[in-house]
């Protein structure tokens, strides 16, 4: 079987900038059983200008417009909360995680010990932000909401120069040079995120086929960063060969915030979980065959070939003769087309089960 899926469960700012809550979360996390909770760190004014307006669906969201400014100002975490969120997601035994949104965030958090960075579908296009988070050293998880499959080849080019290459590209043809030269180093240290950049997001804007069509492109690992309702999306994800679910969740969706509403609440998370680690089991491996489980009902739920009616020794069988029923005890009813026109080896009452034709005996 392959690795167990990854479940990042997606804290984000849904603590609303409070530690405790942020502590909460991590106690949601961990008895729901996910591997990583993921926070976000940034400095405010290091990620907006005062001109950066609110998205429409943070407007709908918050209940309020105004400027991304002031919104995120009220939910930025101090370092020292991060170090304690860190702390406390060790004593939970659930890893800890967090995106940076500026340079300083992101060599913060390189001194935390994570397990990956994270580059948010809104730097997919910020070459330096890329660059920078290669030389991190833990494997890259980059998510591609708004993205064309074109700029997905370039944020690769870029990261692989990181990967692979001291200073800064010189021009695009050292970019493309290190993207040929570092396709193995790629598929070892990065990950694909198909993701909509919508919350939450609609089902007929998902596309998970995209998914697949980023596998096939570049060759990497693919996983998906869940913003629909529900948890449906997230399990149908896995089925099409995701290696990481990241997902939003809250204390609860009626708290006022950005991303609330398109967040899962406790009990919805810790089912989400169970529904993946079922279908990783369910997914088992690509061979067609039959499973163990099945053996013991071979025989009974198959059919043999039987006579259809008195048959006597040495009467050659005609197609009326034969018939096929419960259980599988005999010759399979794949090989009629052997006995018809062979004479039967002995009598047989009906249902009896048919023997195969003597060796080197002819047909008539």
């Amino acid at each position: 079987m392959s690795d167990p899926v990854l479940i990042i469960a997606e804290a984000g700012v849904n603590h609303d900038g409070s530690l405790d809550d942020a502590c909460r979360m991590i106690d949601v996390a961990a008895e729901a059983g996910a591997d990583i909770v993921k926070f976000q760190t940034f400095e405010p004014e290091a990620v907006l200008t005062a001109r950066a307006m609110k998205a429409a669906y943070q407007e709908t969201n918050t209940g309020e417009g105004g400027t991304q400014l002031d919104m995120v100002r009220k939910l930025a975490l101090s370092r020292d909360d991060h170090r304690s969120l860190a702390d406390r997601c060790a004593r939970r035994g659930v890893r800890f995680m967090s995106t940076a949104f500026d340079m300083g965030s992101l060599d913060f958090l390189s001194g935390l010990d994570m397990p990956a960075i994270k580059i948010p579908s809104g730097d997919l296009t910020w070459g330096s932000m890329l660059l920078a988070a290669a030389r991190v050293g833990p494997p890259l998880i980059v998510s591609t909401g708004m993205a064309t499959l074109d700029e997905v080849r370039e944020a690769l080019k870029v990261i692989a120069f990181g990967l692979t290459r001291d200073g800064d590209p010189t021009g695009a043809d050292d970019l493309d040079q290190a993207f040929v030269e570092g396709q193995a180093v790629l598929r070892d240290r990065v990950t694909l995120l198909h993701c909509t950049t919508e919350y939450p997001a609609p089902l007929e804007a998902i596309n998970l086929r995209a998914m697949t069509t980023m596998a096939e492109t570049f060759g990497l690992k693919i996983g998906y960063s869940d913003h629909s309702l529900g948890q449906t999306v997230a399990v149908a994800a896995v089925g099409r060969g995701a290696s990481v679910i990241e997902k939003h969740f809250t204390l609860s969706r009626a708290r006022p915030g950005p991303d609330h509403p398109a967040s899962l609440e406790p009990d919805e998370l810790a089912a989400m979980v169970r529904a993946i680690r079922e279908v990783e089991i369910a997914l088992g491996r690509p061979e067609k065959r039959p499973a163990p489980a099945e053996m013991g009902n071979l025989t009974i739920a198959r059919r043999a070939l039987v006579a259809a009616r008195p048959i006597r020794n040495g009467e050659i069988l005609t197609p009326d003769a034969l018939t096929a029923k419960r259980p599988a005890d005999g010759l399979s009813p794949m090989q009629q087309w052997r006995l018809i026109g062979t004479a039967a080896q002995r009598d047989y009452a009906p249902d009896d089960a048919l023997e195969a034709p003597g060796e080197g005996q002819e047909t008539a």
